[in-house]
């Protein structure tokens, strides 16, 4: 797969999170939390374990060295320790929704973005293109202008859930990269991270609220979206998008979902983009030009002097 091609995944998968976020709030009143997300986490494990259960088979007849390589038990851990973190950035910001706005959780969410290569930096000593620093300073300001969110904005008990949040979104990024690049199975990664994170949810679920079939049957079609789409299809499409592109980059595209929550804001709850957002949007996808078009030019005038 091309770098152009797992963009173009990535691009779909912010299109579909950017889409589910009013659905993340609504479900709040009708579901708690830990249930929401383990029943949305388990639509997208009956949806992606066949294609992952297909790529195990044909990778495990592959050579012995390769096995040895990307089905040992050291990679499946791993693959393990995503699913507790994707569990982890779900949650906190899933509560931290409930008390706080969709303006604020957005733009707090999208602090997952210089996160990304700065956790790179800090864990792996990775410093990244220093395009990239000047595309998420573009991207964060666009962020800002699009949510609205102004130097008075003060944080809250789910401000800070949702700000929390988004640095196991930064580290989910990292690792998914890292790891589905590694071993060459993002459909595996993403089965074993929707399992771990649907029996830690249902355990949360049955531990710490009352569940009831009622409740899930009044939620039953945000449920659906956010499991079918958000979950099985984006979440998916993210795991093999970043097997080909490299997590700063992927980072930046994901940030779009900014753009598409308030397009979708615009289409179905009749919020009105002004100027002010209209140049956020613009900001945030000249930061994604930044990145794919900046260093060939840089690249071809190398070749030229």
């Amino acid at each position: 797969m091309s770098r152009l091609q797992a963009n173009f995944l990535l691009l779909i998968s912010a299109i579909i999170w950017g889409s589910t976020f009013v659905v993340q709030q609504v479900s709040m009143d009708l579901i708690g939390p830990m249930s929401f997300t383990a029943i949305r986490f388990f639509l997208g494990f009956i949806i992606v374990v066949p294609l992952a259960t297909r790529e195990w088979k044909r990778k495990s007849q592959t050579s012995c060295a390769l096995n040895k390589k990307t089905l040992s038990l050291k990679y499946l851990l791993l693959m393990g320790v995503i699913g507790v973190i994707l569990f982890i950035a779900t949650i906190i910001q899933q509560i931290g929704i409930i008390h706080t706005t969709v303006t604020n959780a957005g733009f707090l969410t999208a602090m997952y973005v210089p996160m990304v290569p700065l956790l790179g930096l800090i864990i792996f000593r990775k410093n990244p293109h220093w395009v990239i620093w000047l595309a998420i300073g573009f991207s964060f300001a666009g962020t800002t202008l699009i949510s609205g969110v102004d130097s008075s904005l003060e944080l809250g008990y789910g401000d800070a859930l949702v700000l929390t949040s988004s640095i196991f979104w930064g580290l989910h990024v990292l690792l998914v990269g890292i790891i589905a690049a590694k071993t060459s199975m993002p459909l595996t990664v993403a089965a074993i991270q929707f399992a771990v994170v649907t029996i830690l949810s249902a355990v949360g679920a049955f531990a710490l609220e009352t569940v009831s079939i009622e409740a899930l049957l009044s939620a039953f079609w945000f449920i659906a979206y956010a499991g079918l789409f958000s979950v099985g299809v984006a979440f998916t499409l993210q795991v093999v998008g970043q097997a080909h592109t490299q997590p700063a980059d992927a980072a930046l595209i994901l940030s779009l979902e900014t753009v598409f929550a308030a397009i979708a804001g615009a289409v179905f709850l009749q919020e009105r983009i002004g100027k002010v957002e209209m140049v956020g949007c613009a900001m945030i996808l000249s930061a994604i030009l930044m990145v794919e078009v900046l260093p060939m030019i840089l690249r071809r005038r190398r070749r030229i002097t």
